[in-house]
């Protein structure tokens, strides 16, 4: 993994491109594992795509972010581009309907893998670098996109041993330990007192993931840890003690997760009339009692129930500050160090095997695997440092996993490459999750302190809701509400069943058109605005606080039953979509609304040339926008008005005349005034233009 510092740009240049091309290589060559094609279409697991969409998802990742960074102008596929864009982590944005998806074929996906291998390639050749690559350089996109099929090389391989065993072949490049013996004995070794200090800053020497910055430090009292990992044979005496059919050592969510799965055992564990086998990458083997377990959060959380029943002592998973501080207590060189003396101090990297090794092979201090062979759960529920900040290019990659359902995995596991393998990294999975994970039971009566505030203070998540659902001191009506007003009025005598709201934001507009359809989706760029509409629509209450001054703040609470708008909640759905690049699913519409978004589109003329295929002969889109165009939002060669041309001024109506004229008529226009308000005394006031357009006949 190539540090962000250096002296020679050129030496730096070729050390990533170097990285790339391996990591992108590596992780098809961890795909040709599956040597049955049909495969890549079925669902190893029901909460997830099938793997064509994993295989076809990492590069498309590179392109995406490029365009959002400005890096390119051109996609590559836009069709691909939009079809593995979305959809790994279960977020109820995540489209899962199989019916949505018209999945190419593995060579058109190769054919695509194999362009943008190309494109990247090519871009790290003439890009200008200067060094130290800081957040802000298109070299840091680059990184974010190798390091992002870090994680997914790793989940794959996942997925891949969840597929049916004949579909997959043995590969000499991914070879498996062989060593199996009798599990040690595990115990209890003393870790002393200290003190903790988390996070990092912007000169650290490695690309990281926004949750990793800012600051965390804690006083952390003695403990026990147990000096190895829970082995598969420790874990035994659990399965064996009726301890999946005993729900007192589950919580209610593992109690409903046994419900679903009916496990009676780890997933890769696999039973028969001699005893059990384990579900290796490409091998079934009989169950190696001293490789560690491969559990999730809530099989790790009851094994501690019930081993504290039986000892008589508070046994649980650590917190992230207390495995920490073991592994400052142990001494384990820092990613740096041991990459830098070429030195393989664990399973961890794919510098060992391609699977788990025995629990007592790599010792750490007086412990063994502190880092490497399975990753090990906390039972702290990832939470954003002191100064975290999101970075702008992959806003969501942290926000909405800091909702108390995603609990922090430590220390990497043999297919840990890259980030994942550093010491700084943090990441966070549902408890039902299964990751090459599994856990390293601790004594501790320490009680860890993590507030997870119910107002959202995100300066900027918390403007948009004030603008959506707030009122303003100007008093000016809420402009979401006063367009679904106009909306609803315009379609009075049209047909009303589907309706399409591009730009939704927080959702006040979907839900006030709801008033009057009987469905209406909402789709917005930023999955933080979805997160936030989709808990409105669950919870039926949006909480959030807004500057008044300097330090000071509002609270404010908004309930859907307060405005009427509870019983349609039913009727509205929210999703993460590019509306540049919509999938083909979003048609055939009775109206489509784009409130402000029109000069905030990377291509606006792609987005309005598309809206004839998705609108119902007779339908509406309506359009609002203050067309306040700036490069920043769009490249100035993509405007679609406020220049002139040939001596001539083209107003942005007059360019969406031009592009729209052949299967739209215009209705009209109206001015709608709207408000942001930034603190209590400081207000933008702006006139947007709403243009209403008709769909032609379809033959026109």
């Amino acid at each position: 993994m190539p540090t962000l510092h250096g002296t020679d740009p050129e030496e730096k240049r070729k050390e990533i491109k170097d990285y790339f091309q391996y990591c992108y290589k590596r992780y098809e060559s961890l795909f040709h594992l599956v040597a049955d094609e049909s495969a890549y279409f079925k669902k190893a697991d029901p909460l997830r795509h099938p793997i064509i969409f994993y295989y076809g998802h990492t590069a498309t990742f590179f392109i995406n972010k490029f365009i959002l960074a400005k890096i390119i102008n051109e996609r590559v596929d836009p069709r691909l581009e939009s079809l593995f864009a979305v959809g790994v982590d279960e977020m109820s944005w995540d489209d899962l309907n199989e019916k949505h998806y018209d999945w190419p074929t593995l060579k058109e996906t190769q054919a695509y893998r194999d362009k943008v291998y190309a494109k990247v390639s090519s871009l790290i050749d003439v890009l200008p670098l200067e060094l130290p690559i800081m957040q802000d350089s298109p070299w840091w996109v680059i990184l974010m996109g190798i390091e992002h099929e870090n994680i997914h090389l790793e989940t794959s391989s996942v997925l891949i041993r969840q597929l049916p065993f004949e579909s997959i072949e043995e590969n000499r490049e991914w070879r498996e330990c062989e060593m199996v013996a009798a599990a040690p004995q595990n115990i209890l070794l003393d870790v002393n007192q200290g003190r903790v200090n988390l996070g990092k800053n912007n000169n650290a020497q490695f690309f990281g993931w926004d949750n990793e910055y800012g600051d965390h430090q804690a006083h952390i009292p003695a403990f026990k840890a147990a000096k190895y990992l829970t082995s598969n044979a420790e874990y035994m005496e659990f399965v064996k003690d009726s301890g999946y059919s005993n729900d007192r050592f589950w919580c209610e969510e593992g109690k409903a997760w046994k419900a679903y799965t009916k496990a009676e055992h780890p997933m890769f564990w696999r039973k028969d009339k001699d005893g059990y086998r384990l579900r290796t990458l490409s091998k079934e083997i009989d169950l190696p009692l001293n490789w560690p377990v491969e559990v999730n959060h809530l099989e790790a959380s009851a094994f501690c129930k019930w081993k504290s029943q039986k000892e008589g002592v508070n046994i649980t998973l650590p917190t992230e500050d207390e495995y920490i501080r073991l592994r400052d207590e142990s001494k384990v060189l820092s990613y740096f160090e041991w990459t830098d003396r070429d030195k393989t101090i664990a399973n961890i990297n794919l510098e060992a095997f391609a699977s788990c090794v025995p629990v007592d092979t790599y010792k750490h201090g007086e412990f063994y695997d502190v880092i490497g062979n399975v990753w090990q759960w906390s039972r702290t529920p990832i939470y954003p440092f002191e100064g975290f900040k999101v970075h702008p290019i992959y806003d969501d990659f942290s926000v909405p996993t800091f909702d108390g359902k995603h609990t922090i995995i430590k220390g990497g596991s043999w297919i840990s490459c890259g980030n994942l393998a550093t010491q700084k990294s943090r990441y966070g999975f549902r408890r039902h999750f299964y990751q090459h994970a599994g856990f390293r039971y601790i004594q501790s009566t320490y009680e860890e302190t993590i507030t997870t505030n119910i107002y959202n203070t995100d300066s900027l998540i918390s403007q948009y809701c004030h603008f959506g659902w707030g009122e303003n001191a100007l008093g000016v009506e809420n402009y979401p509400a006063a367009c679904a007003g106009i909306v609803l009025e315009t379609m009075k005598d049209k047909p009303r069943r589907r309706a399409l709201d591009i730009g939704c934001a927080i959702g006040r507009s979907t839900f006030e058109m709801a008033r009057g359809f009987d469905e209406v989706i909402g789709v917005d760029f930023s999955a933080r605005f979805i997160q936030e509409a989709q808990k409105l629509k669950d919870d039926g209450v949006l909480r959030y606080t807004m500057p008044t001054e300097g330090e000071l703040e509002n609270l404010h609470e908004i309930k859907l039953s307060d405005l009427d708008l509870d019983d349609v909640r039913n009727k509205v759905s929210f999703w993460q979509a590019d509306a540049c690049n919509l999938k083909p699913v979003y048609k055939d519409f009775d109206l489509i609304f784009g409130g402000n978004l029109l000069d905030r589109l990377y291509d606006p003329k792609k987005f309005l040339d598309a809206m004839g295929s998705r609108i119902n002969e007779g339908g509406l889109l309506i359009l609002t926008s203050p067309y306040t165009w700036q490069e920043a939002s769009t490249p100035k060669e993509k405007w679609i008005g406020g220049y002139k041309r040939d001596g001539e001024t083209i107003t942005t109506l007059d360019g969406l005349k031009e592009i729209l004229g052949k299967a739209f008529r215009l209705i009209g226009t109206k001015d709608i005034p709207f408000v942001i308000q930034e603190t209590a005394r400081k207000h933008q006031h702006t006139i947007a233009q709403m243009s209403i357009w008709e769909r032609r006949g379809k033959d026109v």
